[in-house]
């Protein structure tokens, strides 16, 4: 788990160095989207939309994962158990 957030913070990092840097070009997120055809809008609704569908199927798995890792954790031998 550590070095996932590790991971994480590194990449936080050098995403903000590299805004900064192209930032400094006058390059902006705006542009870039711009350039693909894309708008501020377009991307949104994409990434709504995206909630939108995987929302629903992350509970409804969740709904068979959580209980079936609960009685797994529960039946696993005592010597087993951190």
């Amino acid at each position: 788990m550590q070095s996932v957030i590790s991971t994480l913070f590194k990449f936080a990092i050098v995403s903000v160095i590299l805004g900064a840097v192209l930032n400094a070009f006058d390059i902006s997120a705006a542009s870039v989207l711009k350039d693909m055809g894309l708008t501020v809008d377009n991307v949104s609704k994409l990434v709504s939309g995206a909630f939108e569908w995987a929302l629903p199927h992350f509970v409804l798995g969740a709904i068979v994962i959580i209980p079936v890792w609960v009685v797994i954790y529960l039946l696993r031998p005592p010597g087993m158990k951190k």
